[in-house]
């Protein structure tokens, strides 16, 4: 019989299944704190809870659902990228990002990805499967007990391997569990999806009232279709004029903004033709977005060069002077390879192991 791992359930989940088996309602707060509140890497650790509970659970559950097996730290910056196997010995990637106030993690949905943007690393093994909501939750957990828990893990990105909106309902769950009160609690707007553009998909979760508004980031790189199909072949059946409709019509608060994601990338869309055509695609709409600027992070085979800095500076300007906000986005860990578009599905056997 397969084991069934407690970070598959949000916490309504949860509730029911210790229902089920019998117990007080009380014990899943119990459960939930020991796992998403103190980070215990272990049942034995939870002493609160009955040894035939704890028994049950040791016998029946499964705990971890990734293995760490390497991990390299930026020198430039102090930036943390995980290697994990999974339990069928697939790999993953999820890096850890230290910043002066906060800290991130950018963490993966899937093995692979099936997007196809030719910019991107991760696609270059296509799609092998879904990540489960444990898996993507363990990435959180694990990073946050590695790094310590006096180095609070406030802030979380989907923008890791993977379309987060492709593996629809175990992100939804994922983000449940990290804005559950009983669970992770943490900050709504401190989470950031991102996506390639997938229409059904972004209107399916803006109308979802069990996923949790988070931050949305589009992953747009260009502002002409032909361009954009080049480099982004999911914009031949999501086209750039529907997207933008559709961004431009999804309900949510005010003062909430769309990150609209647009990699640099030199002589392909960085010119200021292409920075004029971003200004006319966004229109009247220009508090509804932020721009994020990211310079182009080389990878083998990829055939794309990074803009220097002149021209990313001189792309900027011209969004700034027609009041758009627009930030640039220098990836941190560009020296380990964790940089935005260099994460991929790794051999283990070509890797130094642990222990």
């Amino acid at each position: 019989m397969e084991r069934v791992n407690l970070k598959d359930f949000n916490y309504k989940e949860l509730e029911n299944w210790v229902k089920e088996k019998g117990w007080q309602k009380f014990r899943a707060k119990q459960i939930a704190k020991w796992i998403y509140n103190k980070k215990v890497s272990s049942y034995d650790e939870m002493t609160n809870l009955s040894k035939d509970i704890r028994r049950y659970l040791k016998e029946n559950t499964e705990f971890e659902s990734l293995k760490l097996v390497s991990f390299e730290k930026s020198k430039i910056d102090g930036s943390i990228k995980f290697l994990w196997k999974l339990k069928d010995g697939n790999t993953i990637e999820s890096v850890f990002i230290p910043e002066r106030d906060h800290n991130t993690i950018c963490i993966s949905t899937q093995v692979g990805c099936a997007v196809g943007c030719t910019f991107c690393y991760t696609t270059k093994d296509g799609l092998i499967r879904n990540l489960t909501t444990a898996e993507i939750i363990d990435q959180y957990l694990q990073v946050q007990r590695f790094v310590g828990l006096e180095n609070r893990i406030s802030n979380v990105v989907y923008m890791g391997m993977g379309e987060p909106l492709a593996n629809y309902e175990n992100v939804k769950k994922s983000v449940q569990i990290f804005t559950d009160k009983n669970m992770l609690d943490l900050s709504n707007r401190k989470i950031t999806i991102s996506s390639s553009g997938i229409l059904a998909q972004i209107n399916r979760m803006f109308e979802d009232k069990d996923f949790p508004q988070v931050r949305l980031a589009v992953s747009l790189n260009a502002s002409d279709q032909k361009v954009r199909e080049r480099i982004m072949p999911i914009s031949k059946t999501n086209t750039l004029e529907d997207l933008m409709d559709t961004l431009n019509n999804l309900p949510f608060k005010t003062g909430y903004r769309i990150m609209l994601e647009y990699v640099l990338i030199k002589n392909v869309n960085d010119t200021e033709e292409d920075a004029k055509k971003l200004i006319k695609l966004i229109g009247n709409n220009k508090k509804r977005y932020k721009v994020n600027l990211i310079p182009f992070n080389p990878f083998e085979e990829s055939g794309y060069e990074r803009p220097d800095e002149n021209r990313v500076e001189r792309f900027q300007k011209i969004l700034w002077n027609a009041n758009i906000s627009a930030f640039v986005r220098w990836s941190k860990g560009k020296d380990i390879s964790a940089a935005c578009g260099q994460l991929r599905k790794k051999e283990i056997n070509n890797l130094i192991r642990l222990g």
